[in-house]
C-alpha cells in the first residue's frame, strides 16, 4: 500500500508545520483527525479541504459537518472520500480551513508517496516543526468576550500624549501678543536666512 507524506501548513505561521503519514486508503476525515491530533485543536469543528493548484485557488470542497446549503448542494463529505481519489499530481495540493466559525487556514501538499513499513503504524506523525500558535486554543472562545476597540478608548482620555485640557505653547485664547511676537520672530528668522 501507498503511503502519502504531507506537510501541513500554517499559513500565517510558516515556519510552523506537521509533515504526517497517511495511507492511501484513508479517507479525509482520517487526515483532518490526524492534523488535530498533531496540533492539540479539537477536531469536531464544521472544516472542509479544497482540492487546489499550484497558486492555492480552491476547487472541489470535501467537508466536515457543512452547513444545510452545502448540504443541498452534495458537496462531497470528508468521511465518504478516500485520499486516493484526489491525488493526481506527486505534489497535490489541498486548501484545508478549520473552523468556519473562527477559520484558521492551512495548506496541505503532498510532498512524498512510499511504500508501507512492515510494522509501522499508520497514520504517523513523520515530522513536527515550531509551536502550535496559542491563538488556534482561543478559536473556541464565544465572540462576546473578546475585547471591544471601543472599551479600550474610553479607558484613556489622553489621545497621543495631549490632555484635552493642556494648553498647548504659542495657543493662547487671548495670545493677540503671542502672536505678533511669533510673527515677528518669523519675519527676523526669514530674513536672516535670506542673508546667506
Amino acid at each position: 500500500m501507498a503511503i502519502y507524506r504531507f506537510r501541513v501548513t500554517f499559513e500565517d505561521y510558516e515556519d510552523v508545520y506537521r509533515e504526517i503519514d497517511m495511507p492511501s486508503k484513508s479517507t479525509f476525515l482520517d487526515m483532518h483527525e490526524e492534523i488535530h491530533k498533531t496540533t492539540g485543536y479539537a477536531p469536531d469543528a464544521s472544516s472542509s479541504f479544497y482540492v487546489s493548484n499550484d497558486q492555492w485557488k480552491k476547487g472541489t470542497e470535501i467537508a466536515f459537518k457543512p452547513a444545510q446549503r452545502k448540504k443541498d448542494a452534495e458537496v462531497l463529505l470528508m468521511e465518504n472520500i478516500r485520499l486516493s481519489k484526489f491525488i493526481d499530481d506527486p505534489h497535490q495540493k489541498f486548501y484545508y480551513i478549520y473552523n468556519f466559525d473562527r477559520p484558521y487556514d492551512f495548506q496541505v501538499e503532498l510532498i512524498k508517496i512510499l511504500k508501507e513499513e512492515a510494522g509501522k503504524d499508520y497514520p504517523a506523525l513523520f515530522k513536527s516543526i515550531g509551536q502550535v500558535p496559542k491563538t488556534m486554543t482561543a478559536a473556541n472562545f464565544p465572540v462576546s468576550d473578546a475585547v471591544e476597540e471601543d472599551d479600550y478608548v474610553e479607558e484613556d482620555d489622553t489621545q497621543y500624549g495631549v490632555d484635552d485640557e493642556d494648553e498647548l505653547d504659542g495657543f493662547d485664547s487671548d495670545g493677540e501678543d503671542e502672536e505678533g511676537e511669533a510673527e515677528e520672530e518669523r519675519e527676523e528668522s526669514s530674513g536672516y536666512e535670506d542673508e546667506y
